[in-house]
This record gives C-alpha cells, structure tokens and sequence, in this order.
C-alpha cells in the first residue's frame, strides 16, 4: 500500500506544506514517470525522491558524485527515522556485506551509490532488489556543457534502459538551456517533465567588491568575520596558494578557520570537511571543490576571494549559504587579473568559446549598476519585476553624472599611448605620476599627462571598466590587456556622443547602507538566552550520537522554538522541522530547558490564542487560520482542541468524523489509553493524520 506524501511530509520531516512544484513532482514519481528537476541550492531538491522512496514498497537508488553528500544526507535521513544508508570506497568489506544484506531484505528505502560503483555492481546484486525510483542528483555533471562534466555520468544510461518500467528522476541546480538537453538525452529519460523552480533565494543578500587591492581585501575580510563571530561560514579562492594565506591571516586574527583543497591528503581533507560539519571549525577557506556535497543548512555566510568562472557555479556556491531559511549574506570581490588568468585557462581548453562567453557575463554581473538579483535570476530564465532590496546595488542606487569630459581624458590617453597600454599604465598617466615606467616610456610628455589627478586611482579604474561595460573600449587579453578604442569611444573622444558615468560609493557607505538592508530581514522575538541554551544542548547531543548539529535542529527551528516556547508534545510538533521520530528522541530534553525560561522569555509577538478563536468564529478553515496567521497547522488544531477542553464553541464534530473519532477510540483503548500520537498513529497504519488523532482524543476524553 502506498503511503500518503503529505502524511511523510509532517510527520517524518515535520512539515506543513511543501514547497513550490514538490507536491507536483513528487506525485509524477508516484506515478512511475520520469521527471527533470531544476532548484537552486537549498530549494529542497532531495525531499522530491525522498518522500516517493518513503512511499514506495521497495528500495529508491539515489546516484551521487560525492561520498560526504552521501554521508550527510544519510545522517540526516537516519535521524529521521529512515532507512538510508551508503555504498562506497570509504566503508569496509564487512560494512559493504551489511549494507548488501540488508538492501536484499529490503530492510533499506533510500541506497545511496557514487556512478562509478553503480556501473560496476549493475549486472550483480544490484538486480535482485526491488527498484522503484532512481534518482540521479548533481546531474549537470553528464553534460559537457555543465560547469563540472564529470565522465562516468555517461555510463549511466545503460543503466537507465535496464530498467524501462523504473522511473528516473534527473535533479540539479545549475543547467543552462544547452545544457539541459544534453542531461536528457545522455540519461536517457523518457519523455521527462522539466521542473523549473524559482531560483530566487530572498534570505540571501548579495554584495561585490571590485577592484579592492590585497592588503586591504585581507583586512575587510577579517573585519567582516569579527562581526560574524560563532557563525559558520566559507571563503573560496581561485589558488590554493590563497586558501593557505588567507587561512594563516584569519588564524593569526583570532579566528576558528582552515583551509581545503586539492594538494591535501584525502585524510587530511575529511578531517577538515568533518570539523566544520561538526561546528569545531567555523570557517572554511577552499577552493571551488569544497562544499558541492555539503548540506550543511547554519553556513550564514560565504564570501569569494577571486571571481568565479561562471553564473552557474557563483550561484551554485552563494547557495551553500541560508539553506535554512535564515537571513544570510554573500560577498564577491573581484579584480581585472582574475578575469584575464581564468581567460588564459580557457585557451586550447575543451569548449573553449562557451566557456569564455560564461566568464563575460560573470564579469559583466560583477560590474553591474543595476540590481544583481534581476541578473542573475534573468540568467537562469526568471524574471523579477521589482528590484530585490537586498543588494548592493539597491542598497546604494547609482548616481549618475555627465561622464563626456572624464571619458574623453581617459580615450585620448589611450589613443595618445597608440592603444598599446593596459588600464594601470593609463590611470598612471592621467594622474602624473612619477612612476618608472610612465617616465621611460616617454608618456610624462604626452598632453593628458596629469589632467586627471584630481581623480584617486580606484575611481578612475571604476570609470574605466564603465567604458569597458558601454562599449567604448576593449581589453584586449591577448595583448598584455592593452586598451583599444572602439568606433562609438571615437565618436565620444570628437564630442560627436555624449555618455553617462556613475559615481563610485564609498566603501563605509557602502557597508552602512547594506547592514540596514540586513537589519530589515532579520526575523521575529528570540529570547537570545534560551536559543543560546538550546544550542548548548544540541552541541551535548551532536557529540554524544556523533552527527553534525544541523541535524539534530536546524538553526531556524531552534530560534522558533525560542519565540513559540512549546511545553507540550503537540506544541513541540507544530515547531517546523520537527518530526515524530525527533520529538520523541529529543522533545523532551529540549522542552525542559524551555519550561525554565518560561517565566523570563519573551512572548512571540503574534495574537493569542484567542485569535485563532476570532477567526474560526469568523467562519475560516483551521488551513486558511494558519496560513493568515503565518503557523503551523497542527497550532491551530491544537488551539482549537485546547479552546474545546475549555468551553468555548467550537465543533470538533465538524473538524473530525465520527468515522475517525471511533477508529481512535479503538486504538487509544488497545494501546491502554495512553495519550502519545505515534504509536495511535501507527497502529491506524499512518491513515489518520495527527491533526485528526489530537482532536479525536480531546472528544473522547472531554465526552466522558
């Protein structure tokens, strides 16, 4: 019999509704049809072949390319009361021996293989198990259009037409148009349904800095992690090299911080990758490998040393960040260099042209003076109507000013200087500086020599690549990135067009006008002391059962639970994230330390519960209350419960049948009237949701 996907939502993860498409996608799986699924990094792609396996009478394959994704995730299933577990190069003979055993008595929902391991075992045991549903995550990586083709994945096809009646299931975050073609065909999904969701993660603000010289990079990026003490986050370098230093220069700062990459010993790195999960390392220093299989949902922020190489790749790793829900912040510094190394990488590489196309529009958001949200979401086929609000760039809306006269300096310096020379050598020039180099090339007596001193040499490098951004010259990186001028910068250096220029903001503006933007997201009353105590006593149960603490709660959850402040199991159940299998193993730890601040904590700031009364008198659903008021659903159900208990009008009778009410009554007595919800809710075979055993029990036992 298969189970309801609704019911698991609530009462395995904890719930009330699903996000965008879920439900939709979810019941195509059901329906044994194959499915391509587009979410963005924390949108909750793995609840969409999660709940089906859960569903199903049998086992669900899920392909991963990383062996921490499978880890964590299976962690975090496990603790959920699911059988998930893993099959790769990291366990042990006797470890593999046991997972086979138990996947062959079907005493697993969820396996978890790498493709290298599930090309090589399809022709063995695998064949004897119960495959309902193959889930192939992080597919980007069959395609050579993806940002990181991985070559397995083409294998896994032959796989796929093994198992015609089966469906497949393609999940990722990151595919342009060409790229989501390729995924298809290589996989070879049956008339699939693409699943687009929107890539807009509002909690997420997104900050660039250009053009910010090392010494003083290093400084703002300390400065910036000395107000973001306790909380984890990640700054990823282009080099290794970087990792190291900024590693070195936040370590010798006072800071919980290490570094990644490649040249480290596979020992080495997962002892790293395991002390951030775990909260011992708060900050991570890495290069672009790190984090792809991290879950970590309490990573509240992620800066870029260096620019990235791609929309889809920046998007990708600014996603690692928030995942909960929280306000979370980004920050992208980026520099001229960046863009002309990473050019050179893609020289006599493979898709050389696209991939140099993909570092334009990374450099051209980069620059951008109009909101970045609208970019980059327009990137990924979404429209926004209204600037987001939460970007530099709408923190700080640009000024703009008659730009003709300093643009006209800077093109006759170039033209002067025969358009041989980069952007330093030319702000070199326009300020007069004294430098060798401006001297031995004779440019000291050239006519623009010094009439632009009145501008420092930060802006000028701003004005610069604003003519860059409208056409008016070009970098050519192929000649030492010496400026040309085009045919439309001619006609501005004759005064035959006029152009507009923005005004540079100053950093301290800049960072003042962001932290508003910031307040305004925060959420809710938190009693700061009690979310304290609770993280205290979910770091004593994280080490205790040895799991990373977002799996145990999620941040979000803990600062609920700090505004609601639930003292009874079925309060507890309307925190969201909370579960059965997590209330009863963890409940009533957490709701003992809340009854001792129950007298000093705040009060949620919302109505009483008296106005769920008003607005059920008012003639709404207990749905339609829950939705105006911003809880839970199972709140509501228990505000009208407890309204009942005390006298007040309300009909349960035509909240719950009789039908159900009886089929309670039977359960509660059989399991000797005691009032827990699981175990009725069990014994009903999971038919009757919980919301329905709650009030069935305050009309059996207030009719007695």
């Amino acid at each position: 019999m298969e189970k309801n996907p609704k019911t698991i939502l609530k009462n395995v993860f904890g719930y009330d509704e699903f996000r965008p498409l879920q439900q939709e996608i979810i019941e195509r799986a059901l329906a044994g049809k194959d499915s391509f699924v587009l979410m963005p990094t924390g949108g909750g792609k793995s609840m969409c072949f999660q709940i089906p396996a859960l569903c199903f009478e049998g086992i669900t394959i899920v392909v991963s390319p990383l062996i921490s994704l499978m880890k964590d995730q299976v962690q975090a299933l496990q603790s959920n009361g699911i059988q998930a577990d893993f099959f790769n190069s990291s366990i042990s003979r006797q470890a593999e021996n046991e997972v086979i055993g138990r996947a062959k008595r079907g005493e697993i929902q969820l396996l978890y293989l790498s493709p290298e391991k599930l090309i090589s075992l399809s022709n063995t045991w695998l064949r004897d198990l119960n495959i309902k549903l193959v889930a192939i995550d992080e597919a980007h990586c069959v395609s050579m259009w993806g940002h990181d083709f991985r070559p397995e994945y083409t294998q896994l096809k032959a796989f796929r037409n093994s198992l015609p009646e089966v469906p497949f299931m393609a999940l990722t975050a990151t595919a342009d148009k060409s790229a989501r073609t390729d995924i298809e065909q290589q996989l070879g999904l049956k008339d699939s349904k693409l699943f687009i969701s929107s890539f807009d993660r509002e909690n997420l603000s997104i900050e660039v800095r250009g053009q910010v010289p090392k010494d003083k990079k290093l400084k703002e990026i300390a400065l910036f992690v000395k107000k973001k003490k306790n909380e984890s986050g990640i700054i990823y370098c282009l080099s290794r090299k970087n990792t190291e230093e900024v590693a070195d220069y936040l370590n010798e700062d006072g800071h919980s911080v290490a570094f990644y990459h490649a040249g480290m010993n596979p020992e080495e790195r997962e002892r790293v990758q395991t002390a951030f999960i775990h909260d011992e390392t708060k900050i991570i220093v890495a290069t672009i490998a790190f984090g792809m299989g991290i879950d970590k949902s309490n990573v509240r922020w992620v800066i870029h040393y260096n620019l990235p190489k791609n929309l889809e790749g920046y998007y990708q790793e600014i996603g690692r960040a928030g995942r909960d829900g929280l306000p979370s912040e980004t920050r992208l510094y980026y520099n001229m260099g960046d863009f002309v190394l990473y050019s050179q990488f893609a020289d006599g590489g493979a898709n050389s042209a696209m991939q140099k196309e993909k570092l334009n529009r990374m450099l051209q958001f980069a620059e951008a003076k109009s909101c970045r949200r609208k970019i980059l979401l327009s990137y990924f086929g979404e429209h926004l109507i209204n600037d987001c609000g939460n970007c530099d760039v709408c923190a700080n809306p640009p000024r703009h000013f008659d730009g003709t006269l300093l643009a006209q300096k800077a093109l006759s310096g170039i033209a002067r200087m025969k358009e041989k020379e980069g952007i330093a050598m030319l702000i070199n020039v326009l300020r007069g500086s004294n430098n060798a180099e401006v001297h031995a090339g004779g440019y000291s007596q050239l006519k623009t020599y010094g009439v632009g001193k009145d501008v420092s040499f930060i802006d000028w490098r701003d004005y610069i690549i604003q003519l860059a951004n409208q056409g008016l010259i070009e970098i050519m990186y192929s000649e030492g990135s010496a400026l040309k001028i085009s045919p439309v910068g001619w006609k501005v250096l004759k005064s035959e067009q006029s152009i507009k220029l923005t005004l540079p903001i100053p950093a301290e503006e800049k960072t003042s006008r962001k932290l508003k933007v910031m307040k305004m997201a925060e959420e809710g009353e938190v009693n700061t002391d009690l979310y304290e105590e609770l993280k205290k006593l979910r770091s004593s149960i994280s080490k205790e059962k040895n799991l990373p603490a977002y799996v145990i709660f999620s941040d979000k959850s803990l600062k609920q639970m700090a505004i609601d402040l639930p003292v009874t199991e079925n309060q507890f159940l309307g925190i969201s994230g909370v579960g059965m299998n997590k209330m009863e193993q963890y409940g009533a730890d957490c709701m003992e330390v809340i009854r001792k601040f129950k007298t000093v904590a705040k009060p949620k700031k919302i109505p009483t519960i008296l106005d769920t009364f008003n607005m059920y008198k008012e003639g709404l659903s207990p749905e339609e209350i829950a939705r105006k008021r911003d809880l839970q659903t199972t709140t509501i159900y228990s505000h009208l419960s407890q309204l009942y208990t005390e006298g007040k009008e309300v009909n349960l009778e035509k909240l719950v049948s009789k039908a159900v009410v009886d089929k309670v009554r039977v359960a509660f007595n059989e399991l000797e009237r005691e009032i827990t919800l699981k175990p009725i809710f069990e014994k009903l075979n999971e038919e009757v949701s919980y919301g329905e055993i709650r009030m069935s029990l305050t009309l059996i036992l207030k009719n007695e």
